[in-house]
């Protein structure tokens, strides 16, 4: 039990850093109603180009911005794959993907880049967890990050452009009658979406000190993961944009949290991802089978 103790700190920690990740997620599957495959090689490309750009004497500032930005282009590439070349989404997520990894192997030289904490000035790490003083601990910083980033947000897409977005993913043709320009919308939002994918990786690879080229390997599962959970946990109680986004970030913490239980209860850590998995199928399954079956039974016990 003592062991699970000790070993919370680091699942909250890694849990905040997957829950940008999962914001990002939201964007795309809720907002825009795309189910985008990139982010398991934006991912990998945020934390590729964060520790490559600080290996080169970049602070670390300027190489979570470039990070950023990297994301952001991935998401343009799979944006004109989908709308200027009229490539389904998924197949336009799931080509950039597949195009990134060669991208981030030319990226890091190698299959995976470390970094030292003890050498770089690194902004999180897994040693900043504990016995640090509080303004450099993983945990406050994150979390600082991510409320500015739901702030940012909540304040975006209650602005025209914002709003744009919001009703291309709720009802394209109509959208389109009121003279929004769908596509640009599409983009936009992949774009914005990658972009906080890459800061994740960014983060999560100084968080771990290596950037690996398969890091990203399952992301698209941990986000849908993320997502589900904080709706399903949080959904009747966050109803406001803002609220729905931190409820987000709080279903990655308690994703990465049950996930530590379940190591802790010694189950085979070969199987982890195929409990993601099925995890996020049921949750996904879970309306279709209250309006197919439970309703009727509802139905049924009414009229008797």
């Amino acid at each position: 039990m003592i062991s699970l103790w000790n070993a919370l700190p680091g699942a909250v920690a890694q849990g905040l850093i997957w829950g940008i990740m999962a914001i990002g997620v939201y964007i795309t599957y809720r907002v825009l109603d795309i189910a985008d495959l990139t982010v398991d090689g934006s991912l990998c490309t945020g934390g590729a180009v964060c520790i490559m750009l600080m290996l080169s004497g970049q602070n670390v500032w300027v190489a979570l911005a470039g990070a950023f930005f990297a994301g952001m282009v991935s998401g343009f590439v799979t944006g004109l794959l989908h709308t200027f070349m009229g490539i389904p989404a998924i197949l336009s997520g799931i080509l950039t993907q597949l195009g990134l990894y060669s991208i981030n192997l030319k990226i890091m030289g190698k299959a995976n880049q470390a970094i030292n904490v003890d050498k770089f000035d690194l902004l999180v790490s897994l040693r900043f967890i504990k016995n640090v003083p509080f303004y450099k601990n993983t945990i406050l910083l994150v979390a600082i990050i991510i409320v500015l980033l739901i702030g940012f947000l909540y304040w975006f897409f209650g602005t025209e452009l914002g709003c744009s977005l919001r009703a291309t993913g709720c009802n394209d043709k109509m959208a389109r009658a009121q003279g929004i320009n769908t596509d640009l919308s599409r983009v936009l939002g992949l774009m914005i979406s990658n972009g906080l994918v890459a800061l994740s990786g960014a983060l999560l690879a100084q968080y771990q000190g290596f950037a690996d080229v398969n890091m990203g390997r399952g992301a698209i599962v941990i986000g849908l993961a993320a997502v589900i959970i904080g709706e399903a946990v949080f959904g009747r109680v966050f109803h406001n944009f803002a609220f729905r986004l931190l409820g987000v970030a709080l279903g990655s913490i308690i994703y990465y949290l049950v996930l530590q239980f379940v190591i802790w209860k010694g189950v085979d850590t070969d199987l982890l991802k195929l409990l993601s998995a099925v995890v996020v199928a049921i949750f996904l399954a879970i309306p279709t089978w209250k309006s197919r079956y439970f309703s009727k039974w509802m139905r049924k016990g009414g009229q008797s």
